[in-house]
């Protein structure tokens, strides 16, 4: 039989305090989390930046350094709007960096650790969301785009893990 701590994060059991509903959003995150630790230890911070064009494209991939802050900018961003509430200056100034060269002041460590703590606030806030809360009514983005709370975190957990695959396959030919 496999150890728990070796199994993946869903098959290890429940999460205390985190309601039924939300417990696949919060292993999705969890999961994410271990696997941008393993994959992200010893990474070289000066490749962080680079960005590899795939064979017969003319565009480059998104960097390692894009994922590692976009992974925490976009459960911020949903978290928010599942609270119902507007993004702020910070965070409208977060996503633009998003897309910025990383700053040289941020290194691999810096970057894993910002995007851990905001699991950490975002488990949080499972804990603290009511179940009869999740088919309320939300909307994101500038455009007010229609979706519901549970919406919010069912795409905040699937966006993570697309970008953890993401980052994966960059880190994976860069090393």
């Amino acid at each position: 039989m496999i150890p728990l701590h070796e199994r993946e994060v869903w098959l290890r059991g429940p999460l205390p305090r985190i309601p039924a509903l939300l417990q696949p959003v919060a292993h999705a995150l969890l999961q994410a989390r271990e696997e941008v630790n393993a994959l992200m230890h010893d990474f070289p911070d000066e490749l962080l930046r680079e960005r590899l064009t795939p064979k017969n494209e003319t565009q480059p991939v998104a960097s390692a350094g894009f994922h590692l802050q976009h992974l925490a900018g976009v459960l911020d961003r949903m978290c928010t709007y599942a609270r119902g509430e507007s993004l702020t200056a910070t965070q409208f100034n977060a996503l633009s960096m998003e897309g910025q060269p990383v700053g040289s002041f941020l290194t691999t460590m810096e970057l894993v650790r910002r995007f851990s703590e905001q699991v950490d606030r975002t488990l949080e806030q499972l804990k603290n969301t009511d179940p009869h809360a999740l088919t309320e009514p939300r909307t994101v983005g500038r455009a007010q785009l229609p979706t519901t709370v549970m919406g919010l975190y069912v795409h905040a957990a699937e966006h993570t893990m697309r970008h953890v695959g993401q980052l994966s396959v960059t880190v994976r030919l860069l090393r």
